[in-house]
C-alpha cells in the first residue's frame, strides 16, 4: 500500500491550479482499479496542500468527499477551495467538467 500511496501523491502533484481529476483517473494512472482506495489514501494526506487532494472529484463531476467527510462544512470547504482556483459549480456538480478535468499524467 505504501508504494501505491507514494505513486498517488506524486501523480496528484501534477494536477495544475484550475484543473481537477477524478478518483478513477488517478487510480488508473497509479496502476490500480481500486478507485475507493484512492479516496482512503487522500483522506489521510499528510502532504496537503503541496499534494492537492481537494482537486480530486467523482467521475460524474460531483465533488465527492474531503478529509474523510462526504457532506457538511468539510465538503463546503473543498468546494470553496476549488472555486478560489477557478472551478465553477452548480450545487455540488462542476460546470464544464470535461474542460477542467486533467488526465495527462506523466507516469512515474
Amino acid at each position: 500500500m505504501d508504494s501505491l500511496k507514494n505513486r498517488v501523491y506524486k501523480l496528484l502533484k501534477q494536477v495544475p491550479l484550475g484543473k481537477i481529476t477524478t478518483y478513477k483517473l488517478l487510480a488508473e494512472a497509479s496502476g490500480t482499479k481500486a478507485y475507493r482506495a484512492i479516496g482512503q489514501i487522500l483522506k489521510n494526506n499528510p502532504y496537503a496542500p503541496q499534494v492537492p487532494c481537494h482537486r480530486v472529484v467523482k467521475n460524474d463531476g460531483t465533488v465527492g468527499g474531503f478529509m474523510g467527510k462526504t457532506s457538511g462544512k468539510t465538503v463546503a470547504k473543498k468546494i470553496r477551495m476549488l472555486v478560489n482556483e477557478g472551478i465553477i459549480f452548480n450545487g455540488k456538480k462542476i460546470v464544464d467538467f470535461d474542460k477542467v478535468v486533467f488526465a495527462d499524467f506523466k507516469i512515474i
